[in-house]
């Protein structure tokens, strides 16, 4: 058996903002999912393949569980209770508090519905003391039968190999389900939209939280260099103001932050011209929703 290999599903859920997209890019090395200190930011379930001397992990990296308010909020949440059906392992990755708030108490008990094993995940272990870390530990172990309880530090990289072999231990035997070289199916389009995306939210201000979706509209390879054109789409006039800028500078910026990324990502040169359209409402709008690639049916 020892020549064998292992191939699973890892999902990863939690509230928002607990660090599930920094954990996937330490895994993985690169940068997959996007991350913002804004919640709301990664709103597919983006499958990371992580592939190692063990074997292969399939990561599906689901939104925040959070109160939906609109259709796109329906749509995040559905994708996040669907995804801990469909897996061989949950990693239930939490902040490091003896306080277990509303949020969590719900997916707990989501969690308490399904034989799937759950991992424990404690990130940002680097912010407590070690015998705090105790506190959190007995303090979550009272809430649900963990298959395992793991702290890590997914910014500093602590403990990360630990959790791989972890979720290795409940993998099955098998081929792997991609080359060794796939690291996420999201097709490159969409990880361009989500890269400039992230760094609009990023260096907008609060005025503007969720309600900006990225079309790429068109991406051209030539010899040396792509050329992408892409358009912000926001819900007001005045948010498009405020994405342009005074004489254009905060478009500028958020055009020369995203660029190096997307260079790394596709390895050339890359030409990036952005525009802002106003589009009303497009979050409770099921088609302009399929049209920035959430579908909506997904959630039913």
């Amino acid at each position: 058996m020892s020549d064998m290999k292992k191939a699973g599903f890892a999902s990863i859920i939690g509230r928002p903002n607990v660090g599930k997209s920094t954990l996937m890019n330490k895994i993985i090395g690169q940068k997959i999912a996007i991350t913002s200190n804004k919640p709301q930011t990664t709103r597919n379930r983006i499958q990371t393949v992580y592939t190692g001397e063990e074997g292969q992990i399939v990561f599906l990296d689901t939104p925040g569980i959070h109160k939906a308010k609109n259709k796109l909020g329906d749509y995040m949440v559905g994708v996040a209770r669907r995804s801990i059906d469909d897996v061989d392992v949950v990693l239930f990755l939490v902040e490091p508090t003896t306080y277990i708030g509303a949020g969590e108490k719900s997916i707990i008990e989501d969690l308490k519905k399904t034989d799937i094993p759950v991992l424990l995940v404690i990130n940002k272990v680097d912010t407590i003391k070690k015998e705090e870390i105790l506190e959190v530990i007995d303090t979550y172990r009272k809430e649900l039968d963990f298959a395992e309880i793991i702290p890590v530090s997914a910014l500093k990289g602590n403990n990360v190999e630990t959790l791989l072999s972890c979720i290795f231990k409940f993998l099955p035997y098998g081929p792997a389900f991609y080359d060794e070289d796939t690291i996420t199916d999201q097709p490159e389009k969409q990880i361009v939209a989500e890269l400039i995306r992230e760094k609009a939210l990023r260096s907008l201000s609060d005025e503007i939280p969720h309600g900006v979706a990225v079309a790429i509209d068109s991406m051209k390879f030539e010899k040396k260099l792509c050329r992408i054109d892409a358009t912000i789409i926001c819900e007001r006039d005045s948010h498009k103001g405020i994405i342009i800028g005074k004489g254009g500078t905060m478009l500028k910026k958020i055009g020369s932050l995203a660029r190096p990324e997307i260079e790394e990502m596709l390895g050339t040169k890359v030409f990036l011209q952005l525009w802002v359209k106003v589009k009303k409402d497009w979050r409770d709008s099921d088609f302009l929703l399929k049209n920035f690639g959430f579908d909506p049916k997904e959630t039913e």
